[in-house]
């Protein structure tokens, strides 16, 4: 189940229950695949609108972050391993299954109903 996605924008598109349902939120959803994008990430951002997809990564740190976010770390089959919320400043340990890795503003996940064993999916911008 191998994806490439290439930097830019689409939709994040979380499915509820661990079954892989009905959509339960569709959320806009920026892309980071290169080593720049993922090195940036939300660094020196107030807010952040909808998520940021961080692909390949198996974890995240938040040095020199302004806000608190929430962290999903997904494994291949793009399927939620954890969430976490980090405040700046802190050094998220790597996942061992985590091939990408989600981050939106602290609280937001739970409000899309994104916990572990939720599946995702990734539509990106077909313009990209």
């Amino acid at each position: 189940m191998g994806r490439r996605w290439r930097d830019g924008r689409g939709r994040l598109i979380v499915r509820a229950g661990s079954g892989g349902g009905q959509a339960a939120a569709t959320v806009p959803l920026e892309i980071a695949t290169s080593y720049r994008a993922r090195t940036k990430g939300l660094l020196g951002r107030d807010a952040v609108d909808g998520a940021l997809l961080l692909s390949p990564a198996s974890g995240v740190h938040t040095f020199g972050m302004r806000i608190p976010i929430d962290v999903a770390y997904l494994d291949r089959r793009l399927t939620v391993i954890a969430v976490r919320t980090m405040r700046p400043g802190r050094l998220g340990l790597p996942r061992p299954r985590a091939r990408h890795v989600l981050e939106a503003e602290a609280g937001a996940m739970a409000g899309w109903g994104l916990r572990p064993g939720a599946r995702v999916e990734v539509e990106a911008d077909p313009g990209r």
